[in-house]
């Protein structure tokens, strides 16, 4: 069968008489009657009942209509397809992301990839709270932690980077208390709890599962401490000045550790849940500049860089302060 077929079949289906089917596709009735005979003779089939008020599909014809339209539609994909590989990329792109992420990484990532398709338009909205992405217009997501809830059919996500917590003091807190031997001997120290997403119900923002790096063994601790809050950045700020142990994704304070502000304590355990990931509806027809920008953020991000780089947004600052939260 050849496109024309598919496209007559269609035509005669969705108009329910010959003379319909002729005038959608802009030929003479007895065209459409002379084809439609040709098509079912071909293939021994026929494909629709004639009466004198109406053409319907029989259940052979039923079954070479719903072909008809996946192959159309297929068509139609790949002519849009390559006419956009022909083009220079074009169109806007609405993102959403964390703060800190995206104000420190993601942000001047995003200004590099519109310099090179100058055409693309990027909206970035920061929040703590992943909003429903499809009601309100998201192409997708820079997230850091699975989301909850989500069907897989109707979700895509992809890994962008792997990423870990690890528990970490400053110099001072260590000098005036020591720096804990053990996963138990937490629970003597000043731990600075972190309570993000605070509306995550039955969540224990005061127990930390750990893992061992070397086997991935599980371990789970209660930390108390009397400072805690739901800003990330006021909790690093608060172990900076020494005032207690934290577990702290390794983007946020990789710049710290480099330097020699924090470092690492009871480095051999880590919580693995922090990896950035890519989150988005699922769509059939996921725009070519929606694909460039996927795979340039892995290209950016796989490698961890915050692992051996400052972050853009901290280099930019002037010497001896920090981004704002």
């Amino acid at each position: 069968m050849e496109r024309s077929d598919l496209e007559l079949v269609l035509a005669v289906r969705d108009g329910g008489s010959l003379s319909a089917a002729a005038l959608a596709l802009d030929v003479a009735p007895p065209v459409v009657t002379k084809r439609l005979a040709a098509l079912e003779a071909r293939l021994g089939q026929r494909l629709f009942q004639r009466t004198t008020r109406r053409v319907s599909p029989t259940a052979e014809g039923e079954t070479v209509c719903e072909r008809a339209q996946v192959l159309l539609q297929g068509f139609t994909a790949l002519e849009s397809e390559l006419q956009e590989r022909k083009a220079e990329p074009t169109g806007l792109i609405r993102l959403v992301a964390t703060f800190g992420f995206g104000r420190l990484w993601l942000g001047p990532a995003l200004a590099s990839f519109q310099e090179r398709y100058p055409r693309i338009e990027i909206q970035l909205q920061l929040t703590e709270q992943l909003p429903d992405l499809a009601l309100e217009g998201f192409d997708g997501a820079i997230w850091l932690w699975s989301v909850e809830g989500r069907q897989a059919a109707q979700w895509v996500s992809r890994r962008l980077a792997r990423n870990q917590r690890v528990l970490v003091a400053s110099p001072r807190y260590i000098k005036q208390h020591g720096a804990p031997a053990s996963l138990e001997a937490l629970q003597d120290h000043d731990c600075l709890i972190v309570r993000e997403n605070g509306n995550s119900a039955g969540r224990r923002f005061d127990v930390w599962p750990l893992h061992k790096e070397r086997d991935k063994a599980p371990a789970r601790v209660r930390v108390h401490g009397p400072l805690s809050s739901n800003s990330g950045e006021l909790v690093r700020d608060w172990c900076m000045e020494g005032r207690g142990i934290m577990l702290r994704s390794l983007w946020d304070i990789a710049p710290q550790l480099a330097s020699g502000e924090l470092v690492r304590v009871l480095p051999a355990y880590s919580m693995p849940d922090a990896d950035i990931h890519w989150l988005a509806p699922y769509r059939a027809d996921q725009p070519r500049r929606i694909r460039l920008l996927i795979d340039y953020l892995v290209a950016q991000f796989q490698s961890a860089p915050w692992k051996t780089t400052r972050p853009a947004a901290s280099r930019a600052l002037p010497r001896g302060s920090r981004p704002a939260p």
